[in-house]
């Protein structure tokens, strides 16, 4: 079977903004993920010809989004409900239609079920796989500070794009106005991705007379915002104890340049989101 690897970001967002079964403890809409896998997998499974689709779903190891209920749903809203198996969990689920027709020997699945991982490492092991990730990883949307992130970037921006999104992984995030947002790198490493960032998108603030982050406003910032997010960039950098700092702000119609008086940091902390 070729390995065929799809972009599927945007879509995934579309359906993050407003999943049909909600979301879990943060922004994670795992059943609808789920089905939007297996949805989007197929039209694959549609176009190549295959005959069915299967994961790595263990009954149990999530007890929101793996439970009995949450496979069933799952699959009805996959649009595949009948061409779905779950191998490591089979001989715990209902026999599919792919077991009844001689497609898959029943047999041979498996009966795994709850949260520990040691039955798959073990089976890991005896097929040699030693490439796997840690069952300590997990998806960002789990996280509480991210989803704060994404959470705030919905509300104030329902049209964001996949680019906004990645915004949130990096740097610091001020929140200047209903309408306009500040990213702050904290490191060379934040620095160099504002400024791959696209300057027909985003303004990318600087500070050219002293050493500092590079910021980047995204939204529909006002003059005023411009000049918050000025004040912020200034106190976060080597200018920060004086009367005033020279900003340069890289627009997509030019540059324009202008001094700030470097707001207190307690007052830009306050702005974090």
């Amino acid at each position: 079977i070729p390995l065929i690897v799809e972009n599927i970001s945007e879509v995934h967002l579309a359906m993050l903004k407003n999943p049909h079964y909600g979301y879990g403890k943060n922004m994670n809409p795992c059943i609808d993920c789920h089905a939007m896998m297996f949805r989007l997998a197929g039209g694959i499974m549609a176009k190549q010809g295959f005959d069915f689709l299967f994961s790595g779903e263990v009954l149990g190891q999530r007890p929101m989004s793996q439970n009995s209920n949450a496979l069933r749903s799952v699959a009805n809203y996959s649009g595949h409900p009948d061409r779905i198996i779950r191998p490591l969990s089979a001989k715990l689920l209902p026999v599919t239609p792919m077991e009844e027709q001689g497609l898959v020997d029943r047999d041979q699945l498996l009966d795994i079920q709850g949260r520990s991982r040691k039955p798959q490492e073990a089976l890991a092991k005896e097929w040699g796989l030693t490439d796997f990730p840690s069952s300590g990883g997990g998806c960002l949307l789990t996280e509480i500070h991210f989803s704060d992130r994404l959470r705030d970037l919905v509300k104030h921006q329902p049209d964001c794009n996949v680019d906004d999104v990645e915004l949130l992984k990096i740097g610091r995030q001020f929140r200047l106005s209903e309408q306009s947002k500040l990213t702050l790198g904290r490191h060379q490493k934040d620095n160099d991705a504002i400024r791959a960032a696209d300057k027909s998108d985003y303004i990318i603030l600087r500070t050219p007379g002293v050493s500092g982050p590079l910021g980047l406003v995204s939204g529909t910032p006002s003059e005023d915002d411009l000049q918050t997010a000025g004040a912020i960039l200034a106190t976060y950098g080597k200018g920060k104890d004086q009367a005033e700092v020279e900003v340069l702000a890289e627009m997509p119609g030019g540059e324009k340049l202008f001094s700030i008086v470097p707001m207190s940091r307690e007052a830009a902390t306050g702005m974090i989101v």
